[in-house]
């Protein structure tokens, strides 16, 4: 059971997320511990569209490249399991995986049983609520599913009026939550007050979440192409820890609003060890269809060294 004084689950996305975040270690890594395991690779999913053969082997390549400290569990929808064995790649570590179960949890057992088959590693299942679905209902089937401790489970908490109970729902349980923040449609985007206050409530609540959509750049931007108000994922991180330090919801609107690359990245930079893992403690990681586009940003703004892309290949 969770309150507001987070408790970390066992296994799975968040004690590796944690262990990156938090170990002094040995070897001195090129990714900074903010940016740790910050990025899944939701390149099958829009506006990135990568066919399925062309994603996995492109994982495989960004997970073994320089910057692979960066990148996180590949993100597939259940229904491409079945087509993933030819794809995997023969020895080495197995692949990690996110699926992703847009209809509700009827199929987790199925994805379950589907992944035991697969040479991979499953570190979570991202799961929507039906609009019929309440979520006593929700968490109740989840519980029948007995997922697996080292498997973490990300609910979708829509954006209506069943976000404030869902929320309090999960912080009496091992799940986890999930925000859209964008899409290919304008509406899709939560603007700052709405994603502030959803960011305020599970910090409040002790429910650690993922984003996903939307997160094309580090900092907040106008899309040239399509006019949209876009959120940075360096300011939901800033947002997340301010919200970690006690600010109110109008003071995390702020931060997500805020456009100055530079001191975004500044105060990025002037976070402690303690600060960076309570952040990353309760903001995971966001799905991203661009791995590049994100370590460029991070690049750009003097956060990676430049070296990290001397020998990038297109993936």
């Amino acid at each position: 059971m969770r309150g507001p004084e987070l408790r970390l689950d066992v296994g799975g996305t968040g004690a590796e997320v944690t262990a990156a975040v938090s170990a002094a270690g040995t070897e001195r890594s090129p990714i900074p511990r903010f940016a740790r395991l910050l990025c899944d690779d939701a390149a099958m999913f829009p506006p990135g569209l990568a066919p399925l053969p062309e994603a996995v082997p492109a994982h495989v390549r960004h997970t073994s490249a320089p910057y692979g400290e960066l990148v996180g569990p590949l993100v597939v929808a259940a229904s491409v399991l079945d087509e993933l064995t030819p794809l995997l790649p023969v020895g080495g570590d197995p692949v990690e995986l996110v699926v992703t179960l847009p209809e509700g949890p009827a199929r987790v057992r199925d994805v379950l049983a589907g992944v035991a088959d697969l040479p991979v590693r499953l570190r979570a299942l991202e799961v929507a609520v039906p609009e019929s679905m309440a979520a006593t209902e929700l968490l109740t089937s989840l519980d029948g599913a007995a997922v697996g401790e080292s498997v973490e489970v990300f609910v979708e908490v829509p954006r209506d009026a069943r976000r404030a109970g869902l929320i309090t729902a999960l912080a009496a349980t091992r799940y986890l939550a999930k925000f859209r923040t964008g899409g290919v449609r304008a509406e899709l985007y939560p603007d700052v007050t709405e994603l502030a206050e959803a960011v305020s409530a599970v910090v409040a609540a002790g429910v650690p979440f993922k984003a996903t959509a939307g997160l094309h750049h580090a900092i907040r931007n106008t899309d040239p192409d399509t006019g949209f108000e876009q959120h940075g994922f360096l300011n939901l991180l800033l947002a997340t820890h301010v919200a970690a330090q006690g600010a109110d919801a109008g003071e995390l609107a702020g931060v997500l609003a805020d456009t100055d690359g530079e001191a975004v990245a500044e105060r990025v930079r002037a976070l402690d060890d303690a600060e960076v893992e309570a952040a990353r403690t309760r903001f995971r990681s966001f799905g991203t269809c661009s791995i590049t586009d994100p370590l460029h940003d991070l690049i750009g703004l003097g956060l990676l060294p430049p070296s990290l892309t001397e020998n990038e290949r297109t993936v």
